[in-house]
């Protein structure tokens, strides 16, 4: 029997849909290049109209044809796992949870490459001239499981999928749960150019040495942490999920990045450019967000509900039904796993900023900031449950603003100590505030903790080191102290007078964007590590100081965040920027980190602050009672004249520095991908700007990724 005209587009009236043989068919996989060979041998199936299987492997062109095969269209599909002994694969295709289903077509298709250096998808193919059909496929179209695969790409040449439905519904083949596969038309010779697989990277050193990319990569990530994670359905997804919001977390890593696409935009209303240095790999060697595939993974049922397991659960962190409002995202490759967590958004966080009362800390020793740790406790499961699925070794780099850097410290410093875990811990901060006392410190001096400030960011100064108290004491104490400073004072005095307990103290190296002025008016600043904190706090005091009496409590506020140093799109995130564009200057030139009219201009505000380190000094001695002979409360005002005098030696250190390789892009320094990587950064035109000084740019207040105007981490 004939079809009727419904179906002739696919089914010509030559080509009866019955039992009978005679017509052949011939395919070829090609690479974008119109090569085949790189597909040679690859395991394929044909099914028929009738239901029969034939199975075979191309010739060493990526080249197969079948004859005297029952009338009608075939479908073709490359189902064959991969049974090779490549260790990435293997450990994907056995680890303990979300086995994927990796096949031989999806390793041949990530060791191809694409034709335009963007990715973008190149319409003609030397090829095509030689075939009577030509489709542009991905491997999702040629397999079954696909869920952990990147998403269609539009293109002019799709296969005709309702081709594929209507070989179903006339009950072509053996029933299927899922179409799959390509249908190929009879007495056609078919062309398949199968697009790479291949994703776009954001390159992180693991070394433990402070690096110009991380400082820089990992300020886009904090800030990227502010964002949602983007998946539709949001809860109890039925069979798929997408991830349609731009920017979000799950976009980013899940689709544009799958897709090779150079994403840019980590804050909704985000208008300058920040392009992360991506590098190209392997599509299963990308930042991995796990599929969601009911079929295949029993924990992604809709019936488990509330214990349903989707991507937004298993990479997402968010707390605002259980009251601390904590949010993170987690991911990771094969060799770093990465965790980001997010700073002040909400009234909730701001209340749990403001409560600095001191809490043992049972992961290990000393105490924390209450609030702060409440935080850490409740997204610390998540974290774990993720580790003990995906960990097997890798660089476990975490990062944080504001709150959250002070949470990510303690998540940390609790993940270190975790019994028999070894975990690798790298931990980068922006403008943090203190979260533990000395003795924690102390204890968590073996933690690599990079731990970057402005300096006239107000939020790394508190808790002032007294705050050992509840806020209904210490507030008044802090708005006297930052409302009404003595000109030219540093903050760092406020820890003469501790109310008992350890103090509060920073964990981890500083380092610190000091501004500077240089003699044609441009406002610069330089990176460095001064290892004293006055100078952070200095910085701190002149962001606070305001005109006339004491300010009420939210006209303090108000004239606090107008400084707008604590923001990163506004703030951090182009001062490391410029930093990194420096670094790679300085390197190219052979030149040193500072120049020597910098190095003129640090070393007189230094030596200014040490003249008012000295006053303050000479001032309490005159304070003191005749007949008192303790000289206890001056002990650390002297200590920290001594370090600001090492300071001042480490600055002049840096005069005869010269950058290394190494100090700019970490353990990417040798790589063989880094000239094609920032090949890649360069093509776009803000990364060629010159960045002679690593300026910090007036803030913009249109930029989202960022506390908004209440976020007074720790102050109240």
């Amino acid at each position: 029997m004939y079809l009727d005209a419904r179906k002739r587009s696919f089914f010509s009236d030559s080509a009866p849909a019955c039992s009978l043989r005679g017509h052949w068919v011939s395919f070829c996989l090609v690479d974008e290049l119109g090569v085949g060979a790189t597909y040679g041998g690859l395991p394929y199936t044909v099914r028929d109209s009738a239901g029969q299987e034939y199975k075979g492997r191309l010739n060493g062109l990526g080249f197969a044809k079948l004859e005297n095969i029952n009338s009608g269209p075939v479908v073709l599909v490359f189902d064959e796992l991969y049974s090779g002994s490549d260790q990435p694969y293997r450990r994907l295709m056995m680890r303990p949870t979300y086995q994927l289903p990796v096949t031989e077509l999806q390793v041949r298709a990530e060791q191809t490459g694409f034709a335009v250096v963007d990715g973008r998808r190149a319409e003609a193919n030397p090829a095509q001239q030689q075939a009577n059909r030509f489709y542009q496929v991905e491997v999702r179209d040629l397999v079954r499981h696909a869920a952990h695969l990147p998403p269609i790409t539009p293109c002019a040449h799709r296969p005709k999928r309702h081709a594929l439905k209507m070989m179903a519904d006339l009950g072509f083949g053996p029933p299927e749960p899922t179409l799959s596969g390509i249908v190929l038309f009879p007495n056609n010779h078919t062309v398949l150019k199968v697009r790479p697989l291949r994703a776009l990277r954001p390159m992180l050193s693991i070394e433990d040495k402070f690096s110009a990319l991380n400082l820089y990569q990992l300020a886009l990530f904090a800030a990227l942490s502010y964002c949602d994670f983007g998946q539709v359905p949001s809860e109890r997804p039925l069979h798929e999920v997408r991830f349609p919001l731009d920017p979000s977390v799950g976009n980013l890593f899940a689709e544009q990045l799958s897709l090779y696409q150079e994403a840019w935009r980590i804050d909704p209303k985000q208008v300058q450019r920040f392009h992360p240095l991506y590098e190209e790999v392997p599509y299963s060697s990308r930042f991995e967000i796990l599929p969601f595939d009911p079929e295949l993974y029993p924990q992604n049922r809709p019936e488990l509900k509330e214990e349903q397991e989707h991507p937004a659960h298993l990479h997402f962190f968010d707390d605002e039904k259980f009251g601390t409002d904590t949010q993170a995202f987690i991911t990771h490759h094969d060799e770093a796993i990465l965790i980001a967590v997010r700073g002040t958004v909400s009234r909730t966080d701001v209340l749990r900023d403001a409560d600095a009362h001191q809490v043992p800390f049972a992961e290990g020793v000393g105490k924390v900031h209450d609030g702060f740790y409440q935080a850490y406790r409740a997204m610390r499961n998540f974290v774990l449950r993720y580790l003990d699925q995906f960990h097997t070794g890798q660089r476990i780099i975490i990062c944080g603003h504001s709150l959250g850097g002070a949470i990510a410290l303690l998540l940390a410093e609790g993940l270190r100590r975790m019994p028999d875990a070894h975990y690798n811990i790298l931990l980068y901060t922006y403008g943090a505030p203190r979260a533990a006392d000395s003795e924690f410190t102390v204890g968590a001096s073996s933690l690599v903790h990079h731990r970057i400030v402005n300096h006239n960011d107000p939020v790394p100064s508190v808790p002032a080191p007294w705050m050992n108290t509840t806020a209904k004491l210490w507030i008044p104490g802090a708005i006297t102290l930052f409302s009404a400073p003595a000109p030219g004072g540093l903050l760092f005095a406020a820890g003469l007078v501790r109310m008992g307990g350890n103090p509060y103290q920073h964990h981890g190296e500083q380092h610190h964007f000091m501004p500077i002025m240089l003699p044609d008016g441009t406002h610069s600043s330089v990176l460095w590590k001064p290892g004293c904190e006055s100078i952070q706090e200095a910085g701190c005091n002149r962001a606070l100081q305001l005109q006339g009496d004491m300010p009420d409590r939210d006209t303090l506020l108000r004239q606090l965040f107008q400084a707008g140093q604590h923001f990163m799109t506004a703030s951090y995130i182009p001062a490391a920027w410029a930093t990194l564009r420096r670094w790679q200057q300085t390197l190219d030139s052979q030149g040193t980190l500072v120049t020597a009219r910098e190095f003129e201009l640090l070393d007189q505000a230094l030596e200014d602050m040490r003249a008012q380190l000295r006053a303050k000094r000479r001032e309490l001695a005159r304070r003191r009672p005749a007949n008192d002979r303790s000289h206890e409360t001056n002990d650390p005002l002297n200590a920290e004249i001594d370090r600001l005098h090492a300071s001042r030696e480490r600055l002049a250190s840096l005069r005869w520095r010269r950058i290394e390789a190494r100090d700019v892009y970490g353990s990417h320094a040798g790589a063989a991908h880094l000239q094609a990587s920032l090949k890649r950064w360069f093509s776009h035109r803000e990364n060629r700007e010159a960045a002679q000084f690593a300026s910090i740019p007036t803030p913009s207040h249109n930029d989202l990724a960022r506390p908004q105007t209440l976020d007074i981490d720790s102050i109240v």
